[in-house]
């Protein structure tokens, strides 16, 4: 055995990184790595590799790379595409240059248009002769879609998607249908439109089913790639920044400290603390610490947590049970959240047991709401995207997608009941108890929102139509 191709997933984020190297020779690189970096130094122990360096194929936008962290430990270089945008020191590489890493090699394509510095890395390997058999794409071509380009914003959305025209069709295509594509993001990653299930295709399998790739003017890829674009979440220009100009080193996540409920009561007290109750749904609207804010620990959580939480914050988190601890600190570290205050001992237990306050978030069926939602003291609140929203709602809903609702709540009356609801009931709870930590007394969440809403056939209506549909 030579050739050495791990790919690594982190769900949640969907973003996929790569060890790939010479074992015979001993040698291995990393493709965009994580933050959090033990996991590539046990994969290279037991693959028997040294780490001599690290690819940065772009500026990250979706998580904190591990490229210093593996520089701080390992004392390798790292490569990237030659830009002034990068505000460190690292091995610039121009279209055409090579690392080599035993019997394999990688050799830079620049591939702008997700970002203008943008490369992917063709992988050579001489036992599979002289052609390459692989490329990684970074976040220019994924599963069923490709990078958007809309993320510097600032007017430069256009200029970058003709771009990213240029490297689909006049870069990436010609290279043939065998190859097989390695891209930095799966499904669940808001740095494509739609990306695909298969965290690894061919660029046959995209050529045949990808939309982006359907045959078109460079014009009508502009119109297109552009129209319908989901706003980008709002970590994205922050972690922009920091990989730019490269992470703080903090050498592994850190450790949330357990707290016992009057010190963790206490430190609800300082300024500028935001607590984040990490448990499901059910379970918050159960009984929660008043002021908390719902992002249950589920894949999406470090999205959503980026989405709504200030990461200049002091967080407080309170888990379903002690084994999410490390799961939290994870999360938190991989999309730069290090100002971790501690999380509750003994969870809601300790809390109930000190005798110390709770509220309670409302929470009804779809039959239910169905029941309340023409009543003049109830308003519904429908808290998805607006592309979401487009496809249809429920009747007589208000519409404010979840991570505007901070700077909108003038648009709410406080003596209404308010009824959230989004794809599931995940973001409504986040929604819901937003609204009561700003004084909302009367919340409801809607367990299953939209998805139990249509299993129950219930009446939809859309935003052309003034008549209800029912399905």
């Amino acid at each position: 055995m030579a050739l050495v191709l791990e790919q690594i997933n982190v769900e949640g984020l969907a973003q996929l990184s790569y060890i790939v190297g010479d074992d015979k020779a001993g040698l291995a690189v990393i493709i965009d790595p994580r933050r959090d970096i033990d996991i590539y130094l046990q994969r290279a122990r037991d693959l028997r590799v040294k780490i001599i360096g690290s690819i940065e194929t772009h500026i990250h936008a979706d998580f904190v790379s591990g490229s210093h962290e593996l520089k701080a430990r390992m004392n390798v270089p790292i490569y990237g595409a030659k830009t002034d945008n990068y505000q460190f020191e690292l091995n610039q590489l121009q279209e055409g240059d090579e690392v080599k890493v035993g019997t394999v090699t990688l050799r830079a394509v620049h591939t702008p248009g997700h970002t203008p510095e943008h490369i992917s890395m063709l992988i050579y390997d001489s036992k599979q002769g002289k052609e390459p058999f692989g490329l990684f794409t970074g976040d220019t071509l994924f599963n069923l879609d490709v990078g958007r380009p809309d993320l510097l914003g600032g007017g430069s959305e256009k200029q970058l998607a003709k771009q990213l025209y240029h490297s689909l069709f006049e870069k990436i295509l010609p290279l043939g249908d065998r190859l097989e594509v390695y891209p930095c993001h799966g499904a669940g990653s808001s740095c494509g439109k739609s990306i695909g299930d298969r965290r690894q295709s061919t660029i046959g399998n995209e050529r045949l089913f990808n939309p982006a790739l359907k045959e078109r003017s460079p014009e009508e890829f502009v119109e297109w790639i552009l129209s319908e674009m989901p706003e980008p979440p709002r970590h994205y220009a922050r972690l922009k920044k920091v990989n730019g100009k490269g992470a703080p080193i903090k050498g592994c996540p850190p450790t949330l400290q357990p707290l016992t409920p009057t010190a963790f009561q206490e430190k609800m007290q300082e300024e500028n603390t935001v607590i984040i109750d990490a448990r499901s749904i059910l379970a918050f609207g159960g009984g929660h610490i008043p002021g908390a804010i719902n992002i249950a620990l589920r894949p999406q959580f470090p999205n959503w947590v980026g989405w709504m939480i200030d990461p200049e914050k002091s967080l407080l988190v309170v888990v379903e049970s002690e084994r999410d601890v490390q799961l939290v600190a994870e999360q938190l570290f991989r999309i730069g959240y290090d100002n971790l205050a501690g999380y509750l001992h003994d969870g809601m237990t300790s809390w109930q047991n000190a005798g110390l306050p709770l509220k309670h978030l409302g929470e009804w069926t779809v039959q239910e709401l169905n029941q309340h939602k023409d009543e003049p003291n109830v308003t519904i609140l429908d808290v998805r995207g607006d592309d979401e929203y487009q496809q249809g709602y429920i009747p007589g809903a208000e519409h404010i997608f979840v991570a505007h609702l901070e700077e909108n709540l003038d648009q709410l009356d406080k003596n209404q009941a308010i009824a959230t609801y989004c794809g599931s009931g995940y973001r409504a709870s986040i929604a819901a108890s937003l609204l009561q930590k700003h004084g909302f007394e009367t919340t409801i969440n809607i367990p299953g929102s939209w998805k139990a809403w249509k299993a129950a056939k219930l009446p939809i209506q859309h935003p052309e139509k003034s008549e209800l549909v029912s399905v």
